[in-house]
Formats: C-alpha cells, sequence, structure tokens
C-alpha cells in the first residue's frame, strides 16, 4: 500500500512508524541512517520535517489539516485560519500583509513566503532608447513621460514639440543659407549670394544667425529676418581666420566658438566679436564640428585628421579630455542632444551615425550605410529624428534616432550642403548667467568671462580669460603684457617670442616664463592686441609704478647708483633700440608675403575631400551668384530641389 513502509527484509509497517525512533522492523532497517535521512523536496511541495521522507504540496501548509505525520505542515500556523481579508494575501504562517505587497521584491511575510514563485523586476529604463524622452521605472512595468514644452503623441508614443513656433530645419547650400519648416513643410531661400558658406549656428531669442565663410575667412551674424539683405549682415571676425569650419553659439553666456582647421585652434569671442581669445592650439590636426553645451559649462568637437576623436572641454578651455578614439575615422558633423544627455555623430569615412553619452560611454551605432551616408557632413537632432546633409548624394536624410530606422529624404538636388541647425525655442533652453548674476559687472574680469565647466556643486561658475597677447594676474581677473625691462635677457626674449610667433606654424605655442594663462595653455602672442582691450599697456606702466613681476628693491639705492643706472640704460637702450627696429622691419615683411601668399592661393586640398576648389570653379560661383530664382514654394515631403542657382540641369 502507499502509505506502507516497506522494510529491507519484505515485511511492511505503516508509514508513520518509520524514522520515529523506535525500530518496527525486526531488521531496524525503519530506522537505518540512509532510510531517515532528509528529503529535498521540489520547490512546489514542503517537506514534512527533518525526521520525515515525505513531501506534500506547498498549497497544503496551514490548511487545517494535517497532511504530514507529524503535522509538521500545520505546525506555527494561526490558530484562526482563513481571517485574511480579500485584500489581504495570508504568509505561510498565517499572519496577514496587504495583497499589493505581494511580489513587490521586499520580503513583507515573515517566512518570505509573499515573495515565492515571483518574477525579479527587470529595469527597463536603464536602455537610453527605452523611451522617447523620461523613462520611469516601476516594479513590473515602466511608464515614459516628456519633459516640459512637449507631449506625448499618443500614436506613436514620441514626444512632440507643442510649445514655440513651428521648428525650421536651415543648412548652408555653398552659396546660399536656405530653410524648410518642418511642419508647414515651407522651402525658402535665407541669404543669398554667398560665396562659399561652410558652417553656421543660430541664437533663437534675439532671431539672429551666425555663419562662415571659408572664400572671404570671416564669421558674420544677422538678424533672420533681415539677413537678405548686405548691409544688414555684420562681420564679426575678420582677422587671423584661416579655415573656419565649425562654429557654435553659447546662447546663455553670449559667446561664439569655432574651430580653425587652417590655423589648428579652437577660439572663443563675444557675439559681437569685440573680445576673443584662443583656447586650444595644441594636439589638434583636422578640428571641424563643435558644438556648446552652456547649461552645464561644456564644448565638445571632432577631429578627423591622422588621429581622429571627437574631445570635450569645459566653456573655459579646462578639463579637455578624449571621449572617442577608437573606430572613428573622418567624424565631420556632431551634435547634442541636451535633453537625453547624449551627442551624435556622423563618419564620412566609416559610412556610419552613432551616437554616446556626454561622458563617452554607452555607444550606438545606429546607422551604417554606403548608400545613405555616402559622405555626410551637417548633423542636427529634434524630438525623435536625426537629420543630416550628405554631400555626395546632395541630400538630407532623416531617421529615427532612437533605432536608425525610417531614414527618408527631405531634400535633394542640393549644391554642396553642409552644416544644419534646428531654430526652435526648446532647443536652446533659458538658464542664468553666472558671469552676470556675480556681484560685479563682468564677473569682476576685465577682458572675457568664461563658464567653468559644472563637473560638482564646488565647481566654480566661472573664470576669466585674456587675450592672446596678454596673461592673467595673480588676481586671475586683470590682464597684464610681458613686463618690459632695460635688460637686455628680458627684450631678447621678448623679441624672439614676438618672431617666433608670427613666422611659426600656424598654431604655434610660445610659453611664458613668468605668466600663467587662464586655460591649460600658454597663449600665443599676436601681432597686435585688438582694440577693444581695456588692459593696461606696458608702456603706459608710470616708472614709479613697478610691474606686476619687477620687484622695487633698486628704490633703496643712493643717487651715486640711481646716475650709473642711468647711464647704464642710456646705453643698452643706444643698442638694443635699433635691434628692435630689425626685428620688427623684418616681422612686418614677412607678414605682408604671408597675406599676399594667403591671397593668392586657389586651392585647397585635404585627405577629407571636401573642399577642392579651382579657378574655373571660382569663375562658376561667381556666375551662380548672379543667378535668381524663384522662392517661397510649398515644400512637400520629399521635393527634389533644382532651382536655377545650383546649376543642375
Amino acid at each position: 500500500m502507499d502509505s506502507d513502509f516497506t522494510c529491507d527484509n519484505g515485511h511492511c509497517i505503516p508509514e508513520r512508524w518509520k524514522c520515529d525512533g523506535e525500530e518496527e522492523c525486526s531488521d531496524g532497517s525503519d530506522e537505518f541512517e540512509a532510510t531517515c535521512t532528509k528529503q529535498v523536496c521540489p520547490a512546489e511541495k514542503l517537506s514534512c520535517g527533518p525526521t520525515s521522507h515525505s513531501c506534500v504540496p506547498a498549497s497544503w501548509r496551514c490548511d487545517g489539516e494535517k497532511d504530514c505525520e507529524s503535522g509538521a505542515d500545520e505546525a506555527g500556523c494561526a490558530t484562526s485560519l482563513g481571517t485574511c481579508r480579500g485584500d489581504e494575501f495570508q504568509c505561510g504562517d498565517g499572519t496577514c500583509v496587504p495583497a499589493n505587497k505581494r511580489c513587490n521584491q521586499e520580503q513583507d511575510c515573515p517566512d518570505g513566503s509573499d515573495e515565492a514563485g515571483c518574477l525579479k523586476d527587470i529595469d527597463e529604463c536603464e536602455d537610453p532608447d527605452a523611451c522617447s524622452q523620461i523613462c520611469v521605472n516601476y516594479k513590473g512595468y515602466f511608464k515614459c513621460e516628456c519633459h516640459p514644452g512637449y507631449e506625448m503623441d499618443t500614436l506613436t508614443k514620441n514626444c512632440k514639440a507643442v510649445a514655440g513656433r513651428s521648428p525650421s530645419l536651415i543648412f548652408t547650400n555653398r552659396h546660399e543659407v536656405r530653410r524648410i519648416d518642418l511642419v508647414k513643410r515651407d522651402y525658402s531661400r535665407l541669404i543669398p549670394t554667398l560665396k562659399n558658406v561652410v558652417a553656421l549656428d543660430v541664437e533663437v531669442a534675439t532671431n539672429r544667425i551666425y555663419w562662415c565663410d571659408l572664400s572671404y575667412r570671416k564669421i558674420y551674424s544677422a538678424y533672420m529676418d533681415k539677413a537678405s539683405d548686405p548691409a544688414e549682415q555684420e562681420v564679426l571676425i575678420d582677422e587671423q581666420l584661416h579655415s573656419p569650419e565649425g562654429l557654435a553659439v553659447d546662447w546663455v553666456h553670449k559667446h561664439i566658438y569655432w574651430t580653425d582647421s587652417g590655423n589648428k585652434t579652437i577660439s572663443v569671442a563675444t557675439v559681437d566679436g569685440g573680445r576673443r581669445c584662443t583656447l586650444f592650439s595644441h594636439d589638434l590636426s583636422e578640428p571641424r564640428a563643435i558644438a556648446v553645451d552652456p547649461l552645464q559649462g561644456f564644448m565638445y568637437w571632432s577631429d578627423w585628421g591622422n588621429k581622429a576623436k571627437i574631445e570635450k572641454s569645459g566653456l573655459n578651455g579646462v578639463d579637455r579630455q578624449t571621449l572617442v578614439s577608437d573606430n572613428i575615422e573622418w567624424p565631420n558633423g556632431i551634435t547634442l542632444d541636451l535633453l537625453n544627455q547624449r551627442l551624435y555623430w556622423v563618419d564620412s569615412k566609416l559610412h556610419q551615425l552613432s551616437s554616446i553619452d556626454f561622458s563617452g560611454g554607452n555607444r550606438k551605432m545606429l546607422i551604417s550605410s554606403p548608400d545613405f551616408l555616402s559622405h555626410p557632413f551637417g548633423i542636427a537632432v529634434f524630438e525623435d529624428k536625426v537629420f543630416w546633409t550628405d554631400l555626395e548624394n546632395e541630400a538630407i536624410f532623416s531617421a529615427n534616432r532612437l533605432n536608425g530606422l525610417e531614414i527618408a529624404i527631405l531634400a535633394e538636388n542640393l549644391n554642396n550642403p553642409h552644416d544644419i541647425v534646428i531654430f526652435h525655442e526648446l532647443k536652446q533652453p533659458r538658464a542664468g548667467d553666472a558671469c552676470e548674476l556675480s556681484a560685479q559687472p563682468n564677473g569682476g574680469c576685465e577682458y572675457l568671462c568664461l563658464p567653468a565647466p559644472q563637473i560638482s556643486s564646488h565647481s566654480p561658475k566661472y573664470t576669466c580669460a585674456c587675450p592672446d597677447t596678454m596673461w592673467l594676474g595673480p588676481d586671475m581677473k586683470r590682464c597684464y603684457r610681458a613686463p618690459q625691462s632695460t635688460s637686455m635677457t628680458t627684450l631678447a626674449l621678448t623679441t624672439m617670442r614676438t618672431v617666433a610667433d608670427s613666422t611659426g606654424a600656424p598654431g604655434t605655442t610660445i610659453h611664458s616664463p613668468t605668466y600663467q594663462n587662464h586655460s591649460t595653455e600658454t597663449p600665443r602672442l599676436a601681432a597686435a592686441v585688438p582694440s577693444s582691450i581695456n588692459a593696461p599697456r606696458a608702456s603706459s606702466i608710470s616708472p614709479a609704478t613697478p610691474s606686476p613681476a619687477t620687484s622695487n628693491h633698486s628704490q633703496h639705492y643712493g643717487n651715486e647708483g640711481g646716475k650709473m643706472g642711468s647711464t647704464v640704460t642710456a646705453a643698452a637702450i643706444g643698442i638694443l633700440v635699433p635691434m628692435g627696429v630689425i626685428a620688427l622691419l623684418c616681422m612686418s615683411g614677412y607678414l605682408i608675403w604671408r597675406n599676399w601668399k594667403r591671397k593668392n592661393t586657389k586651392s585647397m586640398n585635404f585627405d577629407n575631400p571636401v573642399y577642392r576648389k579651382t579657378t574655373e570653379e571660382e569663375d562658376e560661383d561667381e556666375l551662380h551668384i548672379g543667378r535668381t530664382a524663384q522662392i517661397g514654394h510649398v515644400y512637400p515631403a520629399r521635393v527634389a530641389l533644382s532651382l536655377e542657382d545650383d546649376g543642375l540641369p
């Protein structure tokens, strides 16, 4: 029988007599150690105790009936069973807990029976692309939400902008800047008759647009509604520019940043161009695109030189670090998604579109296609779409920024489309300018006040900067020139540094033994200081007032020593003045020759085939600029653009 236990000698005894401490089998096999060893019961069953060989269904626990011979299935149960309410869960020991605490990954029952058989919760929000914008994880599920100014699309579950004006896509088309309304699909020419516009950016709050012209080597600005009038186009930077290929506007602190692949530098200036300085002039090969995050105080740029990379630093030039250096070749364009804290870039040699977070982690390749990414250049992100220009396809494409799907052509038959930006209020959130909010105007800085990266709550809000010809003083606010001295050694050092800067390769860094610049680099000496500088000039310092690095111990000497010093000084001046004049003449001659050579250069050839110009092409440019075309027509979902001024059939 099922309820009997068979002894080793073949006799049968009741199962309950087994392992009860008394030998009922004549051979004692009912009490053997091997027989009485605790049996391991499966998860869905309950063991009847350490001395029992039986397992019963776990559901029989505390059901009011003894199913184990020893009654272990009812041991420790509440004396009154079935007293839990309908909204409660009864634990294995008979206690009651709220039913919503069942499977909440917290042990609320003393015996843990409320978590038995439950599945472990998965945090879906660990995937950065789980939601369009905000992901909120709950136990057993997650929920997607949108940032202020956006609403969830009931059909696609994507966040759509509902605040502000209709978003526009603005892009360069070599001889002009064009605009596409992404909602109304209106297509128009924003700025006509340009020479060779490549990089651009916008300041939404002031309705201004900024752009670089490679042929003229200048940076311009104008109001959007007046930009078509050349008289309204303001020249911001027109000196010491060679190949400005990347441009970004800090809409919070009112600065512009740009890369120069010819000078191999990254620079910053006020939005009116009045004050500027070089932030980086070393370890740059072919700097191209640049983007800024004024909310956190960082800027990002790409370099497609021999060691291609994407880098990051503070907007004041400190805390420089490399984010991407492997599996990257020609990172032409980069853009920032401030809401989701991700950076997107296109690689025109690998034919890829990828993204990372702002720390360089969670790298994800969205698209790899020689067809759709034949030679991409500019890139922009808005809502759940990523847009990019392609030089070889002469088109603008779009795709889903979360998964790289839904690739579509937005415009085609373009003429060298390069940079591309989104014009919308939500792309440039408002924030406080730390320099303006400080107790002193301009943060107490004599020249430039630059935002500092917000690495922690203790990070400084800003630092001061000086022009390339000057250095910060001990107070880290005022700017000083290198001190003048009657010493031949000091004058020779100054002359050598000045000549080296004017005759060296572009981007040469001259290091000062006395002064330290605000950034991680020592500033370069230029031929002249910008006219807008208000810093004291060394020549204007009174003889009675020692320069910041000059000791005044000579004041303790008597009249005789003073006369001797005057004689020596006069002799030194008689020798050194002619030397200085000769050095200045040589430097002036070189600058004139270099300027003549640049103006007569007709070709710019790079490994990355973007800017290849010949004399015939420039003549063709003049012909294109003189043509006119119809503008302002309605732009459908996909349009083949073949305006007459493009020179296309």
